[in-house]
């Protein structure tokens, strides 16, 4: 082979790696634009398919809540019925305790009328009366303590102050003028005392 042919050979040999090159490198380039072309299309896509979740969710979310509201609702006039109802028959028992000794009142009174002892009549109240008081023992109401007590301002109320007959009664009740009475340990009705000074 002359040297002329080789370099003619040489030279296209060149020519057809350069176009080989540049076809390449120009099919590259579409591949780039072809997938920066599909880029936005597949953001679009992706977006469009959060917005559908996020849509999904919120309809969830709504349907919770609406459910959790009527819930809420519900629970909240069941408790205002039960409320009421206490508020209505919660001395139920109370009452059903005290009717006995109503009926123990009607009978004495009835008895009083014909009665010609004073002291078997006195007898009867006094029964009466201390079942009445362990009635309302049983109901959680006690009587509160006030002999020769010192004053105790959450339990007591002093409505006179007299001279006291001895050293150790001074600042002790002397006399209770009404009773008084706790529900469960908490005062109702102070008692009305006599304090000496």
């Amino acid at each position: 082979m002359d040297p002329k042919e080789k370099d003619m050979k040489e030279e296209e040999l060149k020519d057809n790696q350069a176009s080989s090159n540049k076809e390449q490198e120009e099919q590259q380039e579409e591949k780039k634009a072809g997938q920066e072309a599909e880029a936005p299309l597949n953001e679009e896509e992706e977006m469009a398919q959060e917005l559908e979740k996020t849509k999904q969710d919120m309809a969830e979310l709504k349907d919770k809540y609406l459910r959790l509201s009527a819930e809420f609702d519900n629970y909240r006039k069941r408790t205002m019925k039960e409320k009421a109802e206490l508020i209505l028959n919660g001395g139920e028992k109370s009452i059903s305790s005290i009717l006995p000794i109503v009926d123990d009142l009607e009978r004495a009174i009835q008895n009083m009328e014909t009665a010609t002892d004073v002291n078997a009549v006195k007898e009867g109240v006094s029964l009466i009366y201390h079942k009445f008081i362990a009635a309302l023992g049983q109901n959680g109401v006690k009587v509160i303590d006030t002999k020769e007590k010192p004053l105790d301002t959450d339990y007591h109320e002093a409505v006179a102050v007299i001279p006291a007959p001895s050293e150790e009664l001074k600042g002790k009740i002397l006399d209770c003028v009404q009773t008084g009475y706790t529900l469960n340990d908490k005062v109702i009705r102070h008692a009305k005392v006599v304090v000496g000074e």
